[in-house]
């Protein structure tokens, strides 16, 4: 149905909202950290853009519980409608702020690592911690869908 399309939105525009934010963060730390690479004539480590791109993936969650909401193929009254907006609004929200606050943990992980040259991969699995909440909100959303 075209009916509540807007509503539907609303887990991927608040998941994108949250991914900007993440990737933004983590960004800037990625090239401060270049930067004191640069400045101390050490290797700059290329992997760092690997932290930058981790908030991106809540903007698919985000997608993808949007087009189950749309396969639900709920009725167009009031009751279906006012249903898809709080689990898009509900699910958008947690999908960003876990966009967000990856992106600050990454943004952690850009200057731990410049610094030390050490542990990716325990910065990774922290990561990857946080991007669990990501998903978790989009399968028990699908899950809640009729």
């Amino acid at each position: 149905m075209i009916a509540g399309l807007g509503d539907m939105n609303l887990s991927l525009a608040l998941a994108a909202i949250g991914s900007a934010l993440g990737t933004g963060v983590a960004g800037m730390a990625a090239i401060g950290a270049w930067k004191k690479a640069f400045i101390q004539n050490k290797a700059v480590p290329f992997i760092l853009v690997a932290f930058v791109g981790a908030p991106l993936t809540q903007t698919i969650y985000g997608m993808i519980l949007r087009d189950q909401i749309i396969k639900a193929n709920l009725p167009a009254d009031i009751q279906s409608y006012m249903y898809q907006m709080i689990i898009g609004l509900c699910a958008g929200l947690a999908m960003g702020a876990s966009a967000y606050m990856q992106g600050k943990a990454a943004a952690s992980a850009c200057d731990a690592l410049a610094e030390t040259g050490k542990g990716f991969g325990q910065y990774i699995m922290i990561l990857g911690i946080i991007e669990t909440v990501a998903l978790f909100v989009m399968i028990f959303c699908m899950i809640a869908l009729p």
